[in-house]
């Protein structure tokens, strides 16, 4: 098991030194790969023992300010350190960072920095912005955060209707947002509800004069799983409570509650006896707690966001809802019709899905949009599916009109995709580029899908050989591109590369796994 010590800083800038440290860090070999405005960076460094990770990190920086078009200045004072980690030992550092202007966080602009001294391994990811030029206003002219956060909910319940209750409290905080190819200072107002409607919605509004410049639900959907499991027997933790026993676990992190929504309220479930009768909780609680017992042994991972976050769950949610979803707050399943799916809650692959979304949002941070947002539905499906290990179809246990599934890891194409009507792609050729299903989020997921499964089971494809290394290997290569190298913005390609970087830190540079990574990204079109 690695030793970790993490700390965390949500407002420590950078001391950057006036110069890169001579003598102690110069770059013997480089790989860069540039993508726009994002940058990929893998290089060999010579670094004495003496130097300390932050200072190698600060030395770092500045000597890509050229490559970056920013100012020593700029890189010296716009970087603050997000996340700080030390795996004992691997003798690895990883920082994740965020880029700001004008001490304000620009928005998608996180990048990570990662140091593995017994190999001189230095590796950059993310996105780094320097056109940016806004001129930002006094506090006094600028709305408050109560007043952003009054605007956004207007918008949410415009489109919705009433919101009773919020799931959580809405919060909002300042970034610096591109859109339409400029940049405008927001609040961020970020608000999850169940009902009327499901969603993790976030707005972007004006500091200066409470316009709405952007907004877009991000909830994780899930919109068919496979036949249910009801009947089977499940074991799982609950509460005796003033005579009750409810569906409460206090054994693992924060706790695991699972509710009933049936009357759109939070309502416990209780029993007289330790027999529970509702299957769809049953399903629900005992599959949240399978989850969060994969991510602690294979990963020791606290829940989703590694502090031991309270799991929460709703049954019964809508009138025969076809859908599953997390929100970043509850994981709610609906009931489904009978005709196309059977309550949803019944898939444990459905259960690790959602819960997986709420560990790319504490790591990674992939934003549910484009490319981005199909490798955040595509991480969903691939710790689904090593959750629920039988094998490589996303959702086959509870569809109720004789599909195999949603999805196929092993086949994509094997699927109809409904929105477009077209195979599932499964090579970046055959990607979809329009705008539905916010650019493709569950469309695309298949292309990577494709790349995992071959990963880990090998297989022609394309006429590309690949020699599987298993789902062990698999899955921890995957994880670790997810919470080390990744960042909000990460396109395909540097998915390819988070994974062989990956593969590299964990089997070796020569090692069998990082050919089969190599090999399956070439299979499926992406370099």
């Amino acid at each position: 098991m690695s030793i970790k010590t993490k700390v965390l800083s949500t407002a420590f800038i950078l001391g950057m030194l006036a110069s890169p440290i001579q003598g102690q860090v110069y770059a013997n070999e480089s790989q860069t790969k540039l993508y726009s405005e994002s940058s990929q960076l893998t290089e060999h460094m010579k670094v004495s023992e003496t130097v300390e990770p932050k200072q190698i990190l600060e030395s770092y920086l500045l000597s890509k300010s050229k490559q970056f078009n920013l100012s020593n200045k700029q890189m010296s004072e716009n970087f603050t350190i997000k996340d700080y980690e030390f795996i004992k030992n691997e003798n690895f550092h990883h920082y994740r960072l965020q880029q700001l202007y004008k001490g304000i966080p620009i928005y998608g602009a996180e990048q990570t920095f990662n140091i593995r001294k017994d190999t001189d391994k230095v590796t950059f990811y993310g996105e780094v912005v320097s056109d940016i030029d806004v001129e930002i206003k006094t506090s006094s002219e600028q709305i408050s955060e109560k007043k952003a956060i009054s605007i956004a909910t207007a918008g949410i319940e415009a489109s919705i209707g009433e919101v009773k209750q919020y799931d959580s409290e809405v919060t909002a905080e300042k970034f610096i947002y591109k859109f339409n190819d400029n940049y405008y200072p927001v609040y961020l107002v970020k608000a999850s509800t169940t009902s009327p409607e499901v969603g993790y919605w976030h707005y972007f509004v004006n500091i200066e004069n409470g316009q709405i410049i952007d907004s877009f639900n991000a909830a994780n959907e899930i919109t068919a799983f496979g036949y249910g499991v009801f009947g089977d027997k499940q074991m799982f933790k609950a509460s005796y409570i003033d005579g009750l026993f409810k569906m409460y676990d206090q054994t693992r992190g924060d706790g695991v509650i699972t509710y009933d929504y049936d009357n759109n309220i939070n309502e416990d479930i209780v029993s007289r006896s330790k027999l529970f009768t509702d299957g769809a909780a049953v399903d629900a609680h005992a599959n949240s707690q399978k989850t969060y017992d994969y991510y602690q042994k294979t990963f020791d991972r606290n829940s989703v966001d590694d502090q031991g976050q309270r799991l929460l769950s709703r049954v019964h949610v809508g009138d025969n809802w076809n859908n599953a979803s997390w929100n970043g707050v509850y994981m709610s399943y609906g009931d489904g019709d009978g005709i196309r799916f059977h309550p949803l809650a019944g898939g444990l692959d459905v259960a690790a899905h959602e819960m997986s979304h709420g560990v790319i949002q504490h790591t990674a941070g992939l934003i549910y949009r484009n490319e981005s947002g199909a490798l955040n539905e595509s991480f969903a499906d691939i710790f689904g599916a090593m959750v629920d290990r039988d094998d490589w179809i996303i959702g086959e246990d509870i569809m109720a009109n004789g599909a195999i599934g949603l999805r196929s890891m092993e086949d994509p194409a094997s699927l109809i995709e409904n929105r477009t009507q077209q195979p599932y792609p499964d090579h970046w050729d055959r990607r979809y580029t329009g705008s539905l299903d916010n650019g493709g989020v569950h469309i695309n997921s298949s292309i990577n899908n494709k790349a995992a499964y071959l990963v880990s089971e090998g297989g022609e494809h394309y006429g590309v050989e690949v020699t599987g290394v298993g789902r062990e290997k698999t899955e921890q290569i995957y994880y670790r591109a997810l919470s080390v190298y990744l960042t909000p913005n990460s396109t395909f390609a540097m998915m390819r590369q988070a994974a062989i970087d990956a593969a590299e830190d964990l089997y070796g540079e020569d090692s069998a796994a990082v050919t089969a990574v190599e090999q399956a990204y070439n299979a499926v079109g992406v370099q």
